[in-house]
C-alpha cells in the first residue's frame, strides 16, 4: 500500500468518524428530547392534580378523571406535535435529496468540485481533497454530497412516527408519576405528590444536564423550582376555586 492510498483512506476514515460522531450527537439530542418530555408529563400532569385536589379535597373520582384527561390530552399533544414537526423535517431532507440527485446528474463536474472544496473547508490539503472526492463520488456520489454537504444520510431519514412514539411514552411515563400518587390511599396526598415530583424533577434535571454536558446543580435548580412554582400555583388556584365553590 501506498503512502498516498493510506493517505486517502486515513482522511476517509476521518471523515466518517466525524460523521459518526455527528450521528451520535443526533442520537444524544433524542434522548434528551425524551427526558424533557418525561418532564412535561411530570409538570403538567403534577398541577393538575394538586390544583384539583385543592379545590375538592378528598374527591378521588374528580382527581383521577382531570389526571387522567390531563395525561391523554397532553400525551397526544406532544406526540402530534412531534409528528407534524419531524414530518416537516423529513420533508425538507427529501426535497433537499431530491435537488442533489437533479444536480448530479445534470453537472456532475460541478458536483465533483463543490465536495473537494467543501473537504478543503474541512483541512485536507488540495490534492488529497481532490482524491478524497473523486473516490467517494465513484464509490456513492450522493452519499457523499449528501453526508458533506447537507448533513444527512438518504438511507436514515428522520421517522415522524418515531419521535411520536417516543414522546408519547415519555410523557405518559413523566405523567404516571404524579398521577400515581395523588391516587394512593395514604394520608397527606397532596404533600407525597409534591416530594414525588420533587424527587422526578430532580433526575430529569441531572440527567439532561449530563447529557448535555452542562452544569448540573443550575440544571437541577431551574427543573425543582419551575416545577414547584407550577404546583404552588395551580394548589393556589384550587384553593381558591374551593372557597368559591363552597
Amino acid at each position: 500500500m501506498t503512502d498516498e492510498t493510506s493517505d486517502i483512506e486515513a482522511a476517509i476514515n476521518h471523515l466518517h468518524e466525524a460523521h459518526n460522531d455527528e450521528r451520535l450527537g443526533q442520537r444524544l439530542n433524542w434522548l434528551r428530547a425524551g427526558v424533557l418530555g418525561a418532564n412535561d408529563g411530570i409538570v403538567s400532569v403534577a398541577g393538575v392534580v394538586v390544583g384539583v385536589a385543592a379545590a375538592t379535597p378528598g374527591n378521588v373520582p374528580a382527581i383521577a378523571t382531570a389526571g387522567i384527561a390531563a395525561l391523554v390530552a397532553g400525551a397526544f399533544s406532544m406526540a402530534g406535535g412531534e409528528y407534524v414537526s419531524v414530518s416537516t423535517q423529513r420533508d425538507t431532507e427529501k426535497a433537499m435529496v431530491a435537488k442533489e440527485i437533479q444536480e448530479l446528474e445534470e453537472q456532475p463536474a460541478a458536483e465533483l468540485a463543490e465536495l473537494t472544496g467543501l473537504y478543503r473547508k474541512r483541512g485536507l490539503s488540495a490534492g488529497l481533497a481532490r482524491q478524497v472526492a473523486e473516490e467517494l463520488t465513484a464509490h456513492n456520489a450522493l452519499a457523499a454530497h449528501a453526508e458533506v454537504e447537507l448533513g444527512i444520510d438518504p438511507e436514515e431519514l428522520t421517522n415522524p412516527w418515531h419521535a411520536a412514539l417516543s414522546s408519547f411514552v415519555a410523557f405518559t411515563v413523566g405523567a404516571l408519576i404524579p398521577l400515581a400518587m395523588i391516587l394512593l390511599p395514604i394520608g397527606a396526598p397532596v404533600i407525597v405528590t409534591v416530594v414525588s415530583v420533587v424527587i422526578g424533577l430532580f433526575l430529569t434535571g441531572l440527567i439532561s444536564a449530563r447529557l448535555g454536558k452542562a452544569p448540573i446543580w443550575p440544571a437541577i435548580l431551574r427543573n425543582v423550582i419551575m416545577g414547584s412554582a407550577t404546583m404552588a400555583a395551580t394548589y393556589l388556584i384550587g384553593v381558591l376555586f374551593g372557597v368559591a365553590i363552597s
